[in-house]
């Protein structure tokens, strides 16, 4: 995990990315509110994004504009046979119509992996209920093999990957962050990752916790 911003300076979310981030930042997201289905585990979280985002409206598909507007008028003729398949049209697309104050809102769908690897059922716990109703901002810097955007998740201020840390609920994942800064993080003291492991809490409660490679390999072969 990148250990960015600097601590001392992550209780509210900087109005623009600081420098040290903004190296390698291939965009910056800003989700409709998360709900409870949205959490698969502890290490990836699939948000949806406005289509008036210049992110998504940038690229977003005649033929999804086009389903959408008529999706809006067969709910209006109240032809819910129709509008319910212009919908599986739209999700099959990559976007849904989510349901915003009681207005609906045509969004992308983003799956975006924290840059750790989690710590089983409570790694899962903790990021749900830091997330679950939260509109989150997202600073993506890749994109893994499975098409998900790797970046770091902000949530009220806080920088969600900082707060696991601390809680010993995720480990410090290398494979994810090839960031330039990163070497430098590593070191810095105090290493929220070494937090934990001195206050033997979460993962680091055992003598010998299980390496979450080896957690997901067990969990594939459903061990």
């Amino acid at each position: 995990m990148i250990i960015l911003p600097s601590p001392g300076k992550l209780d509210e979310i900087p109005n623009e990315s600081p420098v040290s981030v903004s190296e390698g930042l291939k965009f910056e997201l800003l989700t409709l509110p998360v709900d409870q289905k949205s959490v698969a585990d502890g290490d990836t979280v699939t948000v949806y994004v406005s289509s008036t985002d210049p992110i998504v409206s940038s690229t977003l598909p005649k033929e999804v504009s086009l389903a959408a507007a008529k999706r809006a008028k067969a709910r209006e003729n109240k032809n819910y046979t129709e509008a319910d398949a212009l919908h599986k049209k739209i999700i099959a697309s990559g976007y849904r119509m989510i349901n915003v104050q009681n207005k609906e809102v045509l969004a992308k769908k983003f799956r975006i992996r924290l840059s750790k690897m989690p710590f089983g059922k409570e790694s899962h716990d903790e990021l749900l209920k830091m997330v679950e109703g939260k509109s989150l901002k997202v600073l993506v810097y890749a994109e893994d093999r499975y098409g998900r955007c790797v970046g770091d998740i902000y949530c009220n201020g806080k920088f969600v990957q900082e707060v696991m840390l601390k809680k010993g609920l995720a480990w410090h994942y290398l494979a994810y962050d090839k960031r330039p800064e990163l070497a430098k993080a590593r070191f810095c003291k105090p290493q929220w990752e070494n937090e934990a492991k001195q206050k033997r809490i979460g993962l680091w409660a055992a003598k010998n916790p299980e390496k979450p490679w080896d957690w997901r390999k067990n969990k594939r072969g459903g061990n």
